[in-house]
Parts: structure tokens; sequence; C-alpha cells
């Protein structure tokens, strides 16, 4: 087992009904630490750029109105295994798929409202991590 990093984001439909608290002890429970974490109101050019690999796909213009229609929680989660650990805390992107249990079975509200994001590989946690966190940001 390897100790490794991974990002994570709390979406606007989690964070528009005061889910934040509840997400982020699902993954503490689930074995993963919080090492950094903020909470902000992306830009629509922020949003444009952190999901442009999905810029050619037709749901992308609603991805990033999404992504900006309230505050996100940003964060990076450490642990054993901490990017495959997070996906399986988080479940199924579609909730009607997900394991019981897991938050999007819990808590999303739909495909796209799914309540978080979490990264997939190593290299996008890299990624994604040096998107939204600076070196002195990150304890532990």
């Amino acid at each position: 087992m390897a100790l490794e990093r991974t990002f994570s984001i709390v979406k606007p439909d989690a964070t528009k009904r005061n889910l934040t608290g509840a997400i982020c002890g699902m993954l503490e429970a689930g074995g993963l630490r919080i090492v950094a974490q903020k909470r902000i109101q992306m830009t629509l050019a922020q949003a444009q750029q952190f999901y442009s690999v999905h810029s050619e796909r037709p749901f992308y213009g609603e991805l990033c109105e999404f992504m900006i229609s309230e505050p996100i929680v940003v964060q990076v989660l450490e642990g054993e295994n901490a990017i495959l650990r997070n996906r399986e805390i988080m479940g199924a992107t579609n909730p009607a798929d997900a394991d019981a249990g897991t938050i999007r079975k819990v808590h999303a509200l739909s495909l796209g409202e799914n309540s978080v994001h979490g990264s997939d590989a190593p290299e996008t946690a890299a990624e994604e991590i040096a998107f939204f966190f600076s070196g002195l940001e990150l304890v532990g």
C-alpha cells in the first residue's frame, strides 16, 4: 500500500445544501485525511480552464455554469491508496449506480448534481492539486 494524495471537490449542489461537513466526515471515516481545504467561488474562466479536458463534449457549458453557481470546497486528501479509496467512498458517477453508503448514493441529486469530484489518476491528482493549491497551503 502506498501513501498518496488526491484532489477532491465538494460541488455546488452539496455546499448549497450545507453538506460539506457530512461529506468530509464520510471521507475521514473512510480513512482519508484532509491536508488542505478551502471554500472558494470559482469564476467562469477558472471553471473553463479546469474542465478544459471536456471542452468538446456537449455538457461542457452546462458543467462550467453549474460549477460557478455556488461556492465549492476544494481539498487535498491523503491516505493509503487515496485516489482509489476516495473513488470508492464517492461511489459511481451516476447516483443510481452507486453502492449504498457512498457519498453519491446518500447525497447526490442526479448524474449532473452528484455532490463530489475526485481525481482519477496520480497525474490528474497532481495537476488538479496544483490548479487550486500552492505548496505553502499543503500541510502534513
